[in-house]
Formats: C-alpha cells, sequence, structure tokens
C-alpha cells in the first residue's frame, strides 16, 4: 500500500543548502519512496534552544511511500546522522533535522514518534513550506487547513520566515 507522507527538512550549521539538497536525494533514494513535490526553500529565525544560532533553511518535502511509519523514522534517523546530525540539548543548532509531519490521516503516538508533529500547527517555519504543498489539506484531528492553521498564527512572526528560493533548489549543485 502506498502511503503519503510529508517531511520537513531544516539545517543551521555548515553549508545549509547542500545539506537540505543531500537530504532530499537521499530521501529520493529510500526504498518504496518517491518523492513526489517539493516546497520553496525558506530561511527562518530559530525556535528555542541555545542564544545566538545561526539562521535555519527550511524546506518541505511529499513522498509517496510503501514503508510503515516507523520505518520512514529510521531512515530519516539513518539520513541525519550520515550526514552528521548530533543530538544534545533540545533545539540545539543542527546540520540537518529530518521529521514526519503527516502520515495519511494517522494518528500515532508512541514513545519514539507522534504523528502528526506535536507542535506542526504552532509553528510558521514548518507551515509555511507545508502550506506550498498541501494549503487545502485537512490537519487530523484539528479540522483546521493547512491554510487556516498558518493564517491563525500570530502576524508578530511572519518577518522570521522569508521565502529565498522556488522549488528548484532540490535539484541545484
Amino acid at each position: 500500500m502506498i502511503h503519503t507522507a510529508y517531511l520537513a527538512l531544516g539545517a543551521n550549521l555548515g553549508n545549509r543548502r547542500r545539506a537540505l539538497r543531500t537530504a532530499a536525494a537521499r530521501v529520493r533514494q529510500m526504498p518504496g519512496t518517491n518523492v513526489t513535490a517539493f516546497s520553496c526553500l525558506y530561511e527562518t529565525a530559530p525556535v528555542g534552544g541555545p542564544a545566538g544560532q545561526r539562521d535555519y533553511l527550511n524546506a518541505m518535502l511529499k513522498i509517496a511511500t510503501c514503508q510503515s511509519p516507523h520505518a520512514l523514522l529510521g531512515e530519516c534517523l539513518r539520513i541525519e546522522r550520515e550526514l552528521g546530525r548530533q543530538r544534545s540539548v533540545p533545539n540545539a543548532p543542527r546540520v540537518i533535522d529530518l521529521d514526519i509531519l503527516l502520515y495519511d490521516e494517522l494518528f500515532l503516538d508512541t514513545d519514539d514518534l507522534v504523528i502528526p508533529h506535536p507542535r506542526l500547527h504552532t509553528r510558521r517555519f514548518v507551515l509555511q513550506p507545508l502550506a506550498d504543498l498541501a494549503a487545502g489539506l485537512s490537519h487530523p484531528g484539528l479540522g483546521l487547513t493547512i491554510r487556516e492553521l498558518l493564517d491563525r498564527l500570530p502576524d508578530s512572526d511572519r518577518a522570521a520566515v522569508r521565502r529565498i528560493e522556488n522549488t528548484g533548489w532540490a535539484e541545484s549543485h
């Protein structure tokens, strides 16, 4: 069975653009997985974590996959490790971050994976690129579309998320 999932990508250490391109290429190589759409590329202010962090580059991938949610998580964690991700304190700077935001209409709450992502509806840096791909998609459980969730966020954080490139970022070298 083929499932639709949305993966958030972020990086604020090293060559951020290269990290996102490499991560997207690795997702395209995942067994039983096809990347069907790329969001625009955004530069965003860090949320939480240690002070003085560099801005993030963020993007979103829409994928079609036959992998289970946990197998997909395992693949995402493998890509993070291969690209040099080290986990220290929450919201610490990172060379790459891959998060499963949505997986079909699934609700899942286990020790290692929560779908939909528990903070998805509160973060402009996630909702903005997700809206590029699925503005009319309803958030399972909240009953609001991605566009509606984005429109409900405070205007004060609007400037913290800036589109810097269209969808071609994933293909450029």
